[in-house]
């Protein structure tokens, strides 16, 4: 796509996240009158919405307003007629969330780990929390509404609107917060790829703040150009990359899941980058074989690092051995310990400001590890 349709594309989608906060304050009265629950749900409405035209939501959950955790949930990916289908005409195999509502895997009400209000060990207890749902099966970065054809020659369309949903979830957060002393962007999975482009975004707006990233469980994918390219073109993402990135030297062809992480440190500097991930994810492994390109994880993941490495100056790292996907949402994160360090441990030193050791399980051998999230 050249320059100008780009440009164009911006224009629309900046006039989406506008017409998409319209909705915001009565959403959110309605959600509070819900008694002694701490999370509020809000509907932005305008033209934001999940895969096959649900109502998109989010969730906020307010404490101190020094401290705010940015939370970009994941739920896979698709990309063609198969893969984007209902789960009742793909064999019921689960490829990606398609919805935001009640029993979608995008209520952090559900979760454990980072989300357990209960537990006095949570280092989130007192931050205030955004949970960015994921519905749009683009790793929140589509601007594209895709019509599939089905091999009995029937058509669906598929609303990849993933940057235009999280884009008016961040333009909530910045409506309704002050610059804070300290801001996490964090993603799992699917929103663990897209988590270096939207803390770009918060540190352009918030030059104030101590901005951190946390990325859990994306960082093995090494995926063929030719498929990378298929993806970005078929969710309209080049389109929708935010101008503080600074994407305009990159195309479809040239794109690769790293560069964001170059683009972002090129943009903002100052941006602390942490990724946590397990040597043998079965998510990542399994994501790879659909794309056609079935792997071990282990010697890629080990690769991504030491490229990011030469891109980022202020990156640490914490691989675990297994085959278990992402932490934050999950007991796992109270549980998993590598080389004596606790995961929690760990994103606790690296939320109050401290440089966290990078932690690995050892070598491709020994990362196999045990299987119930501890080593």
């Amino acid at each position: 796509m050249n320059q100008t349709n780009i440009k164009s594309a911006r224009r629309w989608l900046a006039g989406a996240v506008l017409g998409a906060l319209a909705a915001v304050a009565t959403a959110e009265t309605m959600a509070e009158t819900i008694a002694n629950d701490p999370w509020t749900t809000i509907a932005p409405g305008g033209q934001t919405r999940c895969a096959f035209g649900d109502p998109y939501t989010f969730h906020v959950r307010r404490a101190s307003a020094e401290k705010i955790m940015l939370f970009f949930n994941g739920g896979g990916a698709c990309w063609s007629a198969e893969t984007c289908d209902t789960p009742d005409r793909n064999g019921g195999r689960f490829v990606y969330r398609q919805a935001a509502g009640a029993g979608s895997g995008n209520d952090p009400r559900e979760y454990d780990g980072a989300f357990a209000l209960d537990n006095p060990d949570n280092p989130f207890l007192d931050w205030s929390q955004v949970f960015v749902s994921y519905c749009t099966g683009d790793i929140h970065l589509g601007t594209r509404d895709e019509i599939y054809t089905r091999q009995d020659g029937s058509e669906y369309t598929v609303y990849h609107r993933g940057m235009i949903n999280a884009q008016a979830a961040l333009a909530w957060v910045f409506e309704n917060f002050d610059a804070p002393e300290r801001v996490l962007v964090s993603g799992a999975s699917a929103g663990a790829l897209s988590a270096p482009v939207f803390a770009t975004r918060v540190a352009a707006r918030w030059s104030s703040s101590d901005v951190m990233h946390w990325s859990g469980g994306s960082g093995g994918y090494r995926i063929p150009g030719e498929v990378q390219q298929m993806l970005w073109r078929r969710w309209g993402v080049l389109e929708g990359l935010p101008e503080e990135l600074d994407a305009a030297d990159y195309s479809a062809e040239s794109l690769r899941i790293l560069d964001l992480y170059r683009l972002a440190v090129q943009a903002q500097p100052r941006i602390r980058f942490h990724m946590y991930d397990t040597a043998y994810d079965a998510v990542q492994e399994q994501f790879h074989a659909w794309l056609g390109h079935p792997v071990a994880l282990h010697d890629g993941l080990i690769e991504n690092r030491e490229e990011l490495r030469a891109i980022l100056p202020r990156l640490h790292s914490y691989i675990g051995a297994g085959d278990v996907h992402t932490l934050l949402r999950y007991a796992d994160f109270y549980r998993r310990q590598t080389a004596g360090i606790r995961a929690r441990d760990w994103v606790a030193a690296a939320i109050h400001g401290d440089t966290p050791p990078d932690v690995y399980c050892g070598d491709a051998e020994a990362c196999h590890g045990a299987i119930d999230g501890t080593e």
